[in-house]
């Protein structure tokens, strides 16, 4: 399958896994495995599946002083609509500091109040 793969094409594992990707996201994979109740093996074919078909990315990391596996949705998943105000992208996703009180953020506030 490649990386254009729908939910349809996976098997009732890989579904259940992905879900839990995309409600938590991001899950560490020795956690991954325990939510699916599945052991560790088949655990890392699914994660290891769900990535070669472009669903989540896997990235190693420490997690409680063991070396895993970070499992997070691809950028392509996630739904940065909640993050816009018309054609203006929230003022908190970027380098510069921002606060409540901040031009940038008030702009950004009053596009949001008058979006149709």
């Amino acid at each position: 399958m490649s990386a254009s793969a729908t939910d349809e094409e996976l098997s009732e594992d890989e579904r259940r896994a992905l879900e839990l990707v995309r409600e938590t996201g991001g899950i560490h994979q020795s956690e991954f495995w325990k939510e699916l109740d599945v052991n560790s093996r088949k655990g890392s074919r699914i994660a290891e599946s769900l990535v070669e078909k472009g669903l989540v990315e896997r990235e190693e990391t420490v997690y409680d002083g063991h070396n895993t596996y970070l499992i997070s949705p691809t950028a392509r998943d996630l739904d940065f609509s909640l993050l816009m105000a018309g054609d203006m992208l929230s003022p908190f996703i970027g380098e510069e500091e921002v606060d409540a009180n901040s031009d940038a953020f008030s702009q950004w506030m009053m596009n949001l109040a008058y979006e149709d």
